[in-house]
């Protein structure tokens, strides 16, 4: 083993609310943490303009300037935080052998993933125009700057209906793009979507194109033109937000065949805590949570990991 090797307690893999809530308190334990931002410093919320449902923003805030903070506030407790990304995971024995993606190799004491998750989107040129300006794949997040509004939301299963339901409270009309003829949420959410009465559902439709209006960097969502599978007509409705519930993925491929994880690639997180099947190695935010998916929640389990990593070196030191 090189001499010249980096030997770290912590390190932090991602830089969403999980990853800088986990830096702030390992650093405040003093475990001089070390955090990779990844591909997306600030994770998710970097897409989201505001922010109104975080606790202590009373006026709320935009996504990018609350990353911002939470990361000046980690530093300001001594974390390291760096550019790239993790290439490369030994978990075969402690410390990790770990490689970044410029080559540099480091040994990590305990390693917190918090590498998020990444929303699935349509793929269209325009819905990639619109984000930000009336398309989104967070109602819970957004909703609230769509109320007394007409809002369309696409996908045909859980999230969806409950997405749906949930706007279908704030927003004057819903709509529910359903690509095949039936839905494939649970009984309930089907009843629950079919019974409330401001939401319209469009079976075998496809989505074809978003349109709106454009003035410099400010851009308005004005409608969806659609297509139906079975007749090939187009049909335009009239909507201001543009909700994408087709799923998540967890950015956790770098674990995959060494840490469990479910079905759909969520990491799997012991009850009542972070860690996984692999001691020392913890696991925070939307990488292990696809129920709540919230930057509080996910601040929640990043302030969890760094106390279980703080405990799990503190344990190691009465057996070393």
């Amino acid at each position: 083993m090189s001499s010249t090797m980096e030997h770290i307690e912590c390190l932090i893999i991602g830089s969403g609310p999980a990853g800088y809530t986990a830096a702030i308190y390992a650093a405040r334990a003093d475990l001089k943490p070390v955090i990779y931002q990844g591909i997306q410093p600030g994770g998710q919320l970097t897409t989201t303009t505001e922010v109104e449902n975080f606790p202590g923003y009373p006026q709320g805030i935009t996504g990018p300037e609350m990353m911002e903070q939470l990361k000046e506030q980690a530093e300001r407790f001594g974390t390291d935080t760096r550019w790239g990304t993790i290439v490369s995971v030994d978990t075969s024995a402690r410390p990790f052998k770990v490689k970044d993606d410029e080559g540099r190799e480091i040994l990590a004491e305990t390693l917190i993933i918090a590498t998020g998750a990444t929303a699935k989107y349509l793929g269209l040129e325009s819905e990639e125009k619109f984000k930000g300006g009336g398309v989104s794949a967070c109602a819970t997040c957004d909703g609230f700057f769509y109320k007394g509004k007409d809002v369309a939301v696409v996908g045909g299963g859980d999230t969806a209906a409950e997405e749906a339901t949930y706007l279908a409270k704030l927003c004057r009309k819903v709509y529910l793009i359903v690509r095949r003829d039936e839905l494939r949420a649970s009984k309930a959410m089907q009843n629950r979507v079919l019974n409330t009465p401001n939401i319209e559902v469009l079976w075998s439709h496809s989505t074809k194109e978003l349109f709106g209006t454009e003035s410099g960097f400010m851009k308005a969502l004005k409608g969806v033109v659609l297509i139906n599978n079975k007749t090939l007509e187009e049909k335009v409705i009239d909507v201001d937000g543009f909700f994408v519930a087709i799923g998540h993925k967890p950015n956790s491929d770098l674990f995959e065949g060494v840490l469990e994880m479910d079905e759909t690639g969520y990491i799997k997180t012991k009850p009542d805590s972070t860690a996984t099947n692999i001691p020392g190695i913890f696991a925070c935010g939307d990488v292990q949570d696809k129920v709540f998916r919230q930057a509080v929640t996910a601040a929640g389990t990043g302030c969890m990991s760094a106390l279980e990593a703080e405990r799990f070196l503190a344990a190691q030191a009465d057996v070393d």
